[in-house]
């Protein structure tokens, strides 16, 4: 008897567990693909504040690949060896009154591409190889940098010599390598400017949109933050049009470079991204406002992934957007790769985004990002001006 009693006890444990992880199983998105188009492979920027050039060459290699069926590794290290000269020169020029950083937007990658052209990555030292790293590590390579652009900025000279220039020439070649004049790819010879003529794109179609009340709509504007640095304009649409261009690019086979806020807590490091309503949460979760805000991040962070994707999301307006950029809660924090559209068991839309993190997270480096977060958080996105719906770019004469 007393064994039965146990066995019995044992089975309603079991029983027990199972429901519990049937019920965690039940809120795990389960998703179903509506649109995928081709992508390059996975890369990892490591611990370097670039991911607005791993995003956008990945853009632009989705782009070859769409175009002509091949496929390409744009190398990184060039655009940022040559992104990282230009910066100095202007934060030299303005006196240090503007900022040296690692960040960029998805401009400079292109505008590198339209001057100096782009190299293949095996015309290139590795990322890491030449200070003994498998993978980018710019905290050294930053402790030097940056000083020695601020030094220059801030001279009290009356009068410049031009060998800052070299001196910091030097200290780029050192830890990115330098850039070829001309390499050998596949039996070719090249020089960068021929070799992204031959890639089969138009330099010229790409054109970058965002969705912000301070400014005119229908018009274009430089995004207000610090990493604009070169100040290209972004057109200005009300936030519908905005999540209409992207639909309407993945729809038609184009990918989206997509910049971005994933500060928020609905970004999670398993791959997903949520536009929590955490009021919505608070009732949820069997507790007042006061209980809830007492919860440790941890316990907050166990509750929300146990609501999965049934956790309540906010329906973002253009006001909020505009509530939240203004307040400094939508920042301009990463940039990623749309590239296309799946379905959960509940019928909810997300959109499936390529990250630089190398193969992370439940879904090997995608990110699956739903709609009403992509429409939140968006700082603005490069797109192919041919992914842009016809009446849209009527309305902008593009």
């Amino acid at each position: 008897m007393r064994k039965l009693l146990m066995m019995a006890l044992l089975a309603l444990v079991a029983t027990g567990a199972n429901a519990q992880e049937k019920k965690a199983n039940d809120n795990k998105p389960v998703f179903t693909t509506v649109k995928e188009n081709k992508i390059t492979s996975i890369k990892n920027q490591s611990r370097s504040g670039t991911c607005w050039n791993f995003s956008t060459l990945s853009f632009f290699e989705a782009e070859i690949l769409k175009a002509t069926g091949k496929t390409y590794d744009l190398c990184e290290s060039f655009v940022e060896n040559k992104t990282y000269m230009d910066r100095a020169i202007q934060v030299v020029r303005l006196h240090g009154d503007c900022q040296f950083a690692q960040g960029g937007s998805s401009y400079d990658p292109l505008y590198c591409i339209q001057h100096y052209g782009i190299c293949p990555e095996s015309a290139m030292p590795a990322p890491g190889t030449l200070y003994g790293d498998s993978l980018n590590n710019f905290g050294e390579f930053f402790s030097v940098l940056e000083p020695y652009v601020a030094s220059v900025s801030k001279n009290k000279a009356s009068k410049l010599s031009g060998q800052w220039k070299i001196g910091l020439q030097g200290i780029l070649d050192a830890y990115l390598g330098k850039c070829p004049e001309s390499f050998t790819y596949e039996g070719k010879t090249y020089t960068p400017q021929t070799f992204a003529a031959s890639l089969g794109l138009d330099w010229n179609n790409y054109e970058s949109f965002t969705s912000y009340s301070h400014h005119p709509f229908w018009t274009a504007f430089a995004v207000e933050v610090q990493d604009n640095w070169r100040n290209p304009l972004s057109w200005n649409i009300p936030m519908e049009d905005m999540m209409r261009i992207i639909d309407n690019a993945i729809e038609q086979g184009y990918t989206v470079a997509w910049g971005g806020d994933v500060s928020e807590e609905g970004f999670t490091r398993k791959g997903l991204a949520y536009f929590y309503d955490t009021k919505k949460m608070e009732s949820l979760s069997g507790s007042d406002m006061a209980h809830w805000l007492k919860l440790s991040k941890a316990k907050k962070a166990d509750f929300v992934d146990s609501l999965g994707c049934k956790a309540p999301e906010l329906k973002p307006t253009q006001k909020m957007r505009q509530d939240r950029f203004d307040d400094w809660e939508l920042t301009d924090d990463h940039g990623m790769l749309i590239y296309g559209i799946a379905k959960d068991q509940n019928g909810k839309e997300y959109y499936m985004v390529k990250n630089s993190w190398g193969e992370t997270g439940d879904y090997k480096g995608i990110w699956y990002m739903t709609k009403n977060f992509i429409a939140a958080n968006t700082m603005d996105f490069m797109v192919n001006k041919n992914a842009v719906p016809k009446d849209i770019r009527k309305k902008l004469g593009i």
